[in-house]
């Protein structure tokens, strides 16, 4: 009897793990976040922060800061990571600061575009393939909204370093006499395209992906991506001319084409002491992703008015439970990188 009282004593030691795994090793540490200034980057910024709170970690109001403050509040310690990185475009700020700061995971890989687009009915009838087209009498007039004798291009958000590299490409591509830059509220002016648009008249305007923009004027049905006249690449790298000339892009006016803008890694860039001194979040942060139709589809609630932190605060919520297996997988890696 005691014999067999013993091998179940042993049979039931060796089924129980010598130690359970900590559900929560972030427990007692603080993390600060930061997030960028456009809203169509607090989706997966707030996902994060759930994850990490999962974790155990307490997290911070979110401080939201413009792309070289945040660089440099990041590299002084004063925040701990920002989700909002779009490489190669700022690889020179990664770059400057790459003792103190590392780009890691990729919210999106080679899935962010940026470019310029035209309504699909003024694209065809008026042959418009390039910017270099709006050099022609026919195409400046029909898009000139304010009679200066220059086509009205809505430029990027104020205060986006895309907006300077779009007034680089006007002057490169030999077309400050025929394009002029509208950067003012990009929301308004996009509204007032898609009004336009509604009516019949031509478009003309630069958008990203991931955006909502694209959710509403859909490329290949209702806009196209036209060609730049050559790509002007921010680096020597031949990496980075190769992203601008894409194969099979959805909506394009030519196949290839020339974007004129590489296509982006979106990343999280954290501080490299916040890194070595947190695994668990370290993990969490690489192995993080998401599908660029989901993306798509939350900027479109927000444009339908689900934009309050509320709001969004759900959207994460139900995204969260709709990946539910994977959400799961990812925190368990992170746990047991503490094991």
């Amino acid at each position: 009897m005691i014999k067999k009282f013993l091998l179940t004593l042993l049979i039931l030691s060796m089924s129980i793990p010598a130690f359970a795994v900590n559900p929560h090793p972030g427990k007692g540490i603080t993390i600060r976040p930061a997030r960028a200034t456009w809203t169509t980057g607090y989706f997966h910024a707030v996902i994060i922060e759930k994850g990490l709170r999962e974790l155990g970690y307490t997290v911070e109001k979110t401080k939201e800061l413009p792309v070289a403050l945040f660089f440099k509040s990041l590299t002084l310690g004063d925040v701990d990571y920002w989700p909002n990185g779009w490489f190669p475009l700022y690889e020179n700020h990664l770059n400057k600061y790459k003792d103190s700061i590392s780009a890691i995971g990729y919210v999106l890989k080679k899935q962010a575009l940026q470019g310029y687009l035209v309504d699909k009915k003024h694209a065809e009838s008026l042959n418009i393939k390039s910017l270099e087209d709006f050099k022609r009498p026919e195409v400046r007039k029909a898009f000139d909204k304010d009679g200066d004798g220059k086509a009205d291009l809505t430029g990027a958000p104020h205060g986006w370093n895309t907006v300077k590299v779009i007034q680089m490409h006007i002057e490169k591509y030999g077309l400050k006499d025929h394009v002029e830059q509208v950067s003012a509220s990009y929301q308004a002016a996009m509204a007032a395209n898609i009004a336009s648009y509604k009516s019949g008249e031509p478009i003309f305007y630069y958008t990203w992906t991931p955006s909502w923009t694209v959710y509403r004027l859909v490329p290949g049905k209702d806009v196209v991506w036209i060609n730049v006249p050559f790509n002007i690449p921010n680096t020597d790298s031949k990496e980075e001319l190769e992203l601008m000339h894409l194969k099979d892009v959805e909506g394009a006016a030519t196949n290839p084409i020339d974007m004129g803008f590489s296509v982006a890694n979106i990343r999280v860039v954290a501080n490299n002491k916040f890194l070595e001194q947190n695994p668990p979040a370290k993990k969490f942060l690489e192995l993080f992703t998401i599908d660029l139709s989901d993306l798509n589809e939350q900027y479109a609630k927000l444009m339908r008015g689900e934009k309050s932190m509320r709001d969004i605060n759900r959207h994460a919520d139900e995204w969260i439970e709709n990946n539910q297996d994977t959400w799961n997988n990812w925190l368990d890696q992170a746990r047991r990188t503490v094991e």
